[in-house]
């Protein structure tokens, strides 16, 4: 039976971390992740999370300057201690809320200079903790100018650092509209993928519609083997428990 995770950067937005925690388990999903949960105090995420009997699976290192179209620091040439000081943060919350899994987020960069600080930056992070280092390439329409584009770029970096810890966020939305033949790749990379996220392509809604064919998807990651809850992180058209008929009528 597949399992899901809530994507709480999307799902209830309108809420609170704790709240929106809450709102996932009562209505069916088996785990949750995030983006940046830096304003919620721990304590209070870490109630909801025992509250719930929830694993954080995921959350994002900071963006940087977000007014200036920021979107990452860790491959910005000299903004090195920026990248770290976001990965330190990263780290603690993760430690302080047992989540899984950190998402270092590279930026909008290009070049040798940013493929160098990417690397450096990578490599400080996986040797701060045991857990779990994501990077994810993101699709050139809704993140024009980010540095990691695709996953044979991503493979490369997981490849040359050859860290166990470091892993790739498969997300099938920018796969699929940055690269196609989903499936494929999923198989291919399964060694090195550290988290599956979905939504619809090309409009990243409910996983119901589109041109990714998910009960397809769900089948082939169940053949795969794969175990752990897939992560949905798709944009609701309306309050989010009107649109999870895709999750509760059997479609996965």
């Amino acid at each position: 039976m597949t399992s899901f995770s809530a994507n709480l950067g999307f799902l209830w937005a309108d809420r609170s971390l704790p709240a929106a925690i809450r709102a996932a388990r009562a209505n069916g999903f088996d785990a949750v992740e995030c983006h940046w949960p830096y304003e919620t105090p721990v304590l209070d995420v870490k109630a909801a999370l025992e509250e719930t009997g929830f694993k954080m699976l995921g959350l994002n290192t900071r963006r940087g300057d977000v007014s200036k179209g920021e979107n990452g620091l860790a491959a910005l040439p000299e903004r090195e201690d920026e990248a770290r000081a976001a990965i330190d943060e990263a780290i603690d919350y993760a430690n302080r809320t047992d989540t899984a899994a950190i998402h270092v987020m590279a930026g909008k960069a290009s070049g040798p200079k940013a493929q160098a600080t990417f690397l450096k930056n990578l490599d400080y992070a996986v040797t701060r903790t045991s857990r779990t280092i994501l990077i994810e390439p993101l699709n050139r329409h809704d993140a024009p100018g980010y540095f990691l584009k695709n996953t044979t770029q991503a493979r490369d970096i997981i490849t040359k650092l050859a860290a166990p810890n470091l892993k790739l966020m498969f997300d099938c939305y920018h796969v699929a509209r940055n690269e196609g033949d989903v499936l494929f790749r999923l198989q291919d990379l399964l060694p090195i993928v550290g988290h599956i996220q979905i939504a619809s392509v090309p409009d990243r809604r409910a996983p119901d519609h589109g041109e990714l064919h998910y009960p397809t998807v769900f089948s082939k990651i169940a053949d795969l083997g794969w175990k752990k809850p897939i992560g949905a992180e798709y944009k609701p058209v309306s309050a989010t428990e009107e649109g999870l008929d895709w999750m509760n009528s059997h479609l996965c």
